[in-house]
């Protein structure tokens, strides 16, 4: 792990943070400056160089009426269209790459028993992440602002696996995530312990494309389960692959962005930060 990075990221979260809380004030880069103890030049600097544009424009990718333009967005089909459009519309869909594979009855309710997975700790845009994987694929993304108690979360989901503290290719190719250029991606495959319906909501996820956002009751309507929406919320917050399996890009119908596993300022900082990056490729 980058102990600079994480700084960044930590002083980042922070003034997102407070950015959310005094959004209808529309703070000053001088406020948010003080705020995060840095000064307003190299505050710019900074959230810059992380977002890929000044803290000003990125104000504007956390407003309402943003998010409800986005929704507003071919709204209908937007699932059909990440499909439909491949890799040639917008250049950086990830869901072509990623297949999910549903672990068997008997790992799901053997906690993992004999299943041998390998797990490492690595540095993110977003904080450092534990990333865990079996033979078959990615079981677990967390993020990890705290390492051990990350791992134990990852014990409890499979009590019976055998823990190897193991970088492999799986691991690798799925931290690529972060990169910016998803066309070099390998194929990402997924090894998930989840019932059907909780696999088809995390399916589902994956072909809401970078920069683009859903709402619970869109989710559920994809499923064909129109009155599942709380059941879907559910499911969405069970999701055990953090920003691979994107749900961080499901919000309210109101457009308010909502509640997140890992921090609302990290999900805030997510779409954020991804419809800077979608942006600025158009």
């Amino acid at each position: 792990m980058k102990t600079q990075d994480s700084a960044t990221y930590q002083k980042i979260e922070e003034a997102i943070g407070y950015i959310n809380q005094n959004f209808r004030q529309q703070p000053s880069l001088e406020d948010i400056a003080e705020k995060v103890h840095l000064s307003p030049f190299h505050f710019q600097r900074l959230f810059s160089d992380w977002a890929g544009v000044s803290p000003k424009k990125f104000l504007q990718y956390l407003s309402v009426e943003y998010a409800k333009s986005i929704l507003n967005d071919r709204q209908a089909t937007i699932f059909d269209a990440a499909y439909e459009t491949g890799l040639s519309g917008t250049g950086r869909l990830h869901d072509l790459f990623i297949k999910i594979e549903g672990m068997t009855p008997g790992e799901f309710k053997n906690g993992g028993e004999n299943l041998n997975i390998n797990y490492s700790y690595a540095q993110t845009p977003f904080g450092n992440v534990l990333v865990a994987s079996t033979p078959k694929g990615i079981c677990h993304i967390a993020f990890a602002d705290d390492a051990n108690s990350a791992f134990e979360a990852l014990k409890k989901s499979f009590p019976n696996a055998y823990f190897h503290p193991i970088l492999d290719l799986n691991q690798q190719n799925a931290l690529l995530i972060f990169t910016h250029d998803w066309q070099k991606l390998n194929q990402i495959k997924l090894h998930l312990k989840g019932t059907d319906f909780q696999l088809k909501v995390w399916e589902c996820l994956l072909k809401i494309p970078m920069g683009k956002l859903s709402t619970y009751g869109n989710i559920a309507a994809q499923i064909q389960k129109p009155t599942a929406s709380r059941a879907v919320g559910t499911a969405i917050g069970d999701n055990p692959v953090a920003f691979l399996i994107p749900c961080h890009r499901v919000i309210q119908s109101t457009g308010a962005f909502g509640q997140y596993h890992w921090g609302s300022s990290r999900k805030t900082a997510m779409i954020g930060w991804e419809a800077a990056q979608a942006n600025l490729t158009h």
